[in-house]
């Protein structure tokens, strides 16, 4: 099948005017001009697949209201559909490891192995491509046992360390993370305060036990051969030690000093798309769109929003040395050669057909994961047809 007269975003430039042939699921040609044949694309853009290493959402379509628990294939059905409406074609569910005032038992150990359990059986029949992101809050030390079966089951991709405790990483500023917690649950800042200390309190550890904990995972993650992530790094030593730690993505780093070492070290950082299409993060810490000027962003994540991420690959093209190429790579080819994915993240001969195309307004029209259409709104049909001559 040709997709003819196509904006192609290929890994190192936009070829207006182009064309590409998808053949047993794969990449078989690619030329940059308009074949007389195939699915007439009238110069819509047409991108490679995102690959999303970290979306939040499962969690909030299984629980969209506290204590209002939706089934598996409800929230599994929903958010595949928004995936694949948002051009994404291979998704990281993060489910997490931790326990916490606002989570309650929706992040236990018990809830979130049952949860990679029934995400595992269910993602063969889904339109998107979706993998297991585990994500660990080293304060947790009951998940260790759970996170090490999981894994033997080979029921888990990606593993990253975090650590939520107030005071630090992501919640490094006290007062910011009290007016959001006031703003989230309807309180008063007292009352948010007091919330924040009790959650301090409650999850205070010696050192020693974190990094044990710690070095337990990398340790698992390393034998069982899946790719180990740090989450809000915020200082040099931190993001040393994850990278001594074996890491090889560091998460939503939040100052300018733990991107510099996790970079130099050799890991591809990531950062929230919805953080790039703001400009801003919601928690004041650092700017996407500041790390992607100092060359410090490698990858975007949906985060908790799938449809930030074009918005963001928009945003930061603008000032990306190699335009709407160099952006499209964070969404794509980055997250591929992270998670060691060669088979897909770019419109390359060989690869997988994991594309979408958007017409004027940015709007997904399309969606082919493996060569099979996922997604449409009707626009363009797979139809081939020939090209009259003017």
């Amino acid at each position: 099948m040709w997709l003819s007269d196509f904006t192609l975003v290929l890994p190192d430039r936009v070829q207006p005017g182009g064309s590409l042939r998808v053949e047993n699921g794969r990449i078989a040609e690619i030329r940059d001009h308009a074949v007389p044949e195939g699915v007439q694309g009238q110069g819509r853009t047409l991108f490679p697949g995102f690959i999303d290493m970290h979306g939040d959402m499962i969690e909030q379509e299984l629980e969209p209201r506290v204590r209002v628990d939706f089934p598996m294939s409800v929230a599994m059905t929903s958010l595949d559909a928004r995936l694949a409406a948002a051009g994404v074609t291979t998704a990281y569910a993060a489910v997490s490891f931790s326990r916490g005032a606002r989570d309650g038992e929706r992040r236990s150990y018990d809830h979130t192995s049952n949860v990679i359990r029934k995400l595992h059986a269910e993602r063969a029949y889904h339109r998107v491509d979706h993998r297991i992101h585990a994500r660990f809050d080293i304060t947790f030390d009951n998940a260790v046992g759970v996170l090490e079966e999981l894994l033997d089951e080979g029921r888990v991709d990606l593993v990253s360390l975090m650590d939520h405790t107030p005071g630090q990483g992501q919640y490094r500023n006290l007062e910011i993370h009290i007016r959001n917690k006031a703003a989230y649950h309807g309180v008063s800042e007292t009352e948010a305060r007091q919330m924040v200390t009790t959650a301090i309190a409650e999850r205070a550890r010696p050192q020693e036990v974190l990094l044990a904990n710690m070095k337990e995972v990398a340790r698992l993650c390393q034998s069982h051969g899946v790719p180990l992530a740090s989450h809000d790094d915020d200082t040099a030593d931190k993001a040393n030690l994850m990278a001594d730690l074996g890491a090889v993505i560091s998460e939503f780093p939040v100052t300018v000093e733990a991107a510099e070492v996790a970079v130099q070290r050799g890991m591809m950082t990531a950062m929230g798309a919805p953080n790039a299409m703001r400009g801003q993060s919601y928690s004041g810490n650092l700017s996407a769109r500041e790390a992607h000027g100092l060359g410090l962003l490698n990858i975007l994540a949906a985060d908790y929003h799938p449809g930030a991420i074009l918005a963001a690959v928009r945003a930061l093209a603008q000032t990306d040395p190699e335009g709407l190429a160099g952006a499209t790579r964070l969404a794509s080819a980055h997250p591929a050669e992270a998670l060691g994915l060669n088979d897909r993240g770019a419109l390359r001969l060989g690869k997988a057909a994991d594309l979408f195309v958007v017409d004027d307004h940015d709007r997904v029209v399309l969606t082919l994961r493996g060569g099979q259409m996922v997604h449409s709104d009707g626009t363009i049909t797979l139809a081939e047809r020939v090209m009259q001559p003017a």
